[in-house]
């Protein structure tokens, strides 16, 4: 800014401090943003709102709480970086007021059991540590949702880097190039773009090159490659010799790849400590340590109730391990990953809809998938709902006791209401398998098929490349590639652009692009819609153009797949690992521990009943068996009914967990395929889990049973 500009506008500034008092320019400034970011939103992102923000404003008007001077910086920068529209003190007032309704909550429940004559301490202490405990993590959400923005963004940054170089090779204009890689990139690095040029608009700055600086610059700590690259791409604008300017470019490129294949070799090396502590603090050792919980709600007169076991399998454990997990990927390095591709498409929701025999099943997969679930699940329940209406009722079921054998009030311990209540974690699975099977099994073949193209690509564009060169017109180029590559997806994807050209009349674009019949409807792929995008450019410029411009693409495509092969390569033993835990190492141990439950719950009983016998009125046995009687007191087990639903529920709860981790580990954010493997691995898991604790229990069952305590 000139000089004498700035001279005029302190002595304006100065003017309206006098008038309207000193802090007038401070509270305008803010309030001018402000306005100028939600008409930002409003415009370009898809949630103009998120519920987490409206209730950060509820919470600031209800309680304002300022964060800590230490905690301000970061919260600050979070929720710029995640383009969100809250302050800092809204974010931190949004944990406070949740970290007080759970305490006054806990408070609450402790007076209500108090004054009906049954204080209970569980539940009301839970409450009034997790509300303490809470405070400050809710109120750092901005800086998880900062993470999970970086890692989202990282999914298409080696993509970013191609777009603008391969661009920038024909027209060195870094406008055009980073408005055409926001347009073929994903969100929400796009939206980062689309950011950049909202601040030139609204005259936060002045040039394309200081407001992608400034963007920069939040990158440079977590991604200094990308911030290397985009240095050297706009080194490349100066350059007034045009070999040195391409070269400039295609180092931009490889400075990205090799910056994170070397960052990625080092994660690699380093996940395998946390990935096993992670498994043998979230895994093994809870689960080993159910066995003995049968003993413990014996000896401890009932203390230790099935729910209290609940609250720390199903509710602390997995809170633990999936803060564990998010430690790990916030040290992922960004730069590699896949994005979706399929959004983009118009047809993406058809492709999400139940289809049979290629014709669309009239009924919502939730529907349908909640429904058999659900009927799974009330079967499950059935021993409930039998005691319930007919305490009395029971049968017996020979050598393996009874069905529901309920002690009083207390149970089942039958083996029969064991094997029916392993029906909940399975019903909840298989319901949670169809659903996600429904909603990804068309979108996994079509991502296969781009991902098949797209490993061939490169190839093919070398050829299209060479044939433009040697004098051919495009339009005719293509059906010489696609019958030189007959019978590939590739081969397929040339075709339909040429049969469009031929029969149709259309030009190359609209062969290409066409809303109705283009063929990158059937191919929805980003990197392909991009190249054909240059395609059409370039064309306008000259053969030579074009073919030069195909060639490299093919070269820069080729490298980009290697460092990715090699990525895959450095993560195998992690997630092969990964792999096996979920899918058999985990409901093996865990199937074994409900059946070795099963028969210590039994055997209790067993010796309950003997030292009862024993030591009854009358009898000459010693006097210590009347404590061993209390202790073997089958009314202080926890029900086995109970302990295995927990174990169960634990079961599938890692299995997602672990699922999710594994993923996003292997290819940063990826939904469809997080949730396809999920629907996958949720059914595999449990189902060996339900065949391998079916098996312990009526084995181990008969064991017990067999054996008989009664003296002779």
């Amino acid at each position: 800014m000139p000089k004498g500009t700035d001279d005029i506008i302190k002595k304006y500034e100065r003017e309206l401090e006098d008038k309207y008092g000193s802090g007038y320019i401070e509270a305008f400034e803010p309030e001018l943003v402000n306005k100028e970011y939600d008409l930002f939103r409003s415009e370009v992102l898809e949630n103009k709102v998120t519920n987490y923000e409206k209730w950060c404003y509820f919470s600031e008007k209800i309680i304002k709480v300022s964060p800590s001077k230490k905690d301000l910086p970061e919260l600050k920068k979070s929720i710029e970086v995640a383009h969100l529209n809250v302050t800092p003190e809204a974010a931190a007032s949004f944990g406070a007021l949740v970290a007080l309704g759970l305490i006054v909550f806990g408070m609450l429940v402790m007076g209500i059991t108090y004054a009906f004559g049954s204080i209970s301490f569980f539940f009301p202490i839970f409450l009034i540590i997790a509300g303490a405990l809470a405070i400050k993590p809710i109120g750092n959400i901005p800086n998880y949702l900062a993470t999970r923005w970086r890692l989202e963004a990282s999914n298409q940054m080696v993509l970013c880097i191609l777009y603008i170089v391969m661009y920038m090779r024909h027209t060195s204009n870094l406008e055009h190039a980073v408005k055409f890689a926001a347009e073929h990139i994903g969100a929400p690095l796009s939206l980062d773009f689309k950011k950049i040029f909202w601040d030139i608009q609204t005259e936060k700055y002045f040039s394309i090159k200081e407001s992608l600086d400034n963007y920069l610059e939040n990158w440079r700590d977590y991604n200094l490659e990308f911030v290397e690259s985009f240095h050297l791409i706009e080194g490349s604008l100066y350059e007034p010799n045009e070999s040195r300017r391409i070269m400039l470019l295609e180092k931009s490129l490889e400075v990205m790849l090799e910056g994170t294949y070397n960052k990625m070799l080092h994660y690699a090396h380093n996940l395998k400590g946390p990935i096993t502590l992670l498994y043998m603090l979230g895994v093994i050792l809870p689960i080993l340590g159910l066995v003995i919980f049968p003993l413990i709600g014996s000896f401890m007169g009932g203390a230790v109730k099935w729910y209290h076991l609940g609250m720390v399998y199903n509710v602390i454990l997995p809170v633990v391990l999936v803060v564990m997990g998010n430690n790990m990927l916030a040290k992922r390095p960004t730069g590699y990953g896949e994005s979706e591709l399929l959004k983009s498409n118009p047809e993406f929701k058809i492709y999400e809809q139940w289809v049979i025999n290629d014709k669309v099943v009239p009924v919502s997969p939730k529907a349908a998938s909640m429904f058999v679930g659900g009927l799974i699940v009330f079967i499950g329940l059935l021993p409930l709902l039998i005691h319930f209406v007919n305490p009395a009722f029971d049968m017996s079921l020979g050598p393996l006791g009874s069905l529901l054998d309920y002690k009083g009030e207390n149970g089942p311990y039958g083996v029969g209401a064991l094997i029916m209540g392993m029906l909940i974690p399975l019903g909840l699975a298989i319901g949670i398998s169809m659903y996600y099977g429904i909603k990804t099994n068309r979108l996994i073949k079509i991502k296969k098929k781009v991902d098949d193209l797209e490993e061939e690509f490169s190839g093919a564009v070398f050829q299209l490349g060479n044939r433009i060169g040697d004098g051919i017109p495009s339009e005719v180029a293509f059906g010489e590639v696609a019958k030189t590559m007959s019978g590939t997806p590739t081969g397929n994807f040339f075709s339909t652009v040429d049969r469009n050209i031929r029969k149709l009349g259309y030009g190359m674009s609209k062969a290409v692009f066409d809303s109705r019949v283009g063929a990158i409807l059937l191919f929805p792929s980003n990197l392909i819609h991009s190249t054909m995008k240059v395609l059409v450019e370039s064309a306008q410029k000259g053969p030579q153009v074009v073919s030069s411009s195909l060639i490299t693409i093919s070269k820069y495509v080729d490298r980009i797949k290697k460092v990715n092969e090699r990525l895959k390569d450095l993560l195998a033993d992690v997630l092969s690992s990964m792999v096996s835990q979920i899918n058999f190492l985990t409901p093996l141990i865990a199937g074994i521990v409900v059946g070795i439950g099963s028969m210590v719950t039994t055997i209790i009983g067993k010796l309950g009943s003997a030292f009862d016998t024993v030591g009854g009125a009358g009898s000459d046995a010693p006097s210590n068996l009347g404590a061993l009687s209390s202790i073997m007191n089958i009314k202080d087990a926890i029900p086995s009914y109970y302990f295995q639903l927990v174990v169960g529920l634990y079961v599938l709860q890692i299995t997602i967990i672990l699922t999710i981790l594994s993923t996003k580990i292997e290819r940063g954010i990826d939904a469809t395929t997080a949730r396809h493997r999920i629907g996958k691995n949720v059914k595999k898991s449990m189902i060996l889990y339900l065949v391998v604790a079916l098996i312990g229990v009526i084995l181990f069952n008969l064991l017990a049973n067999a054996v008989s305590f009664t003296p002779q």
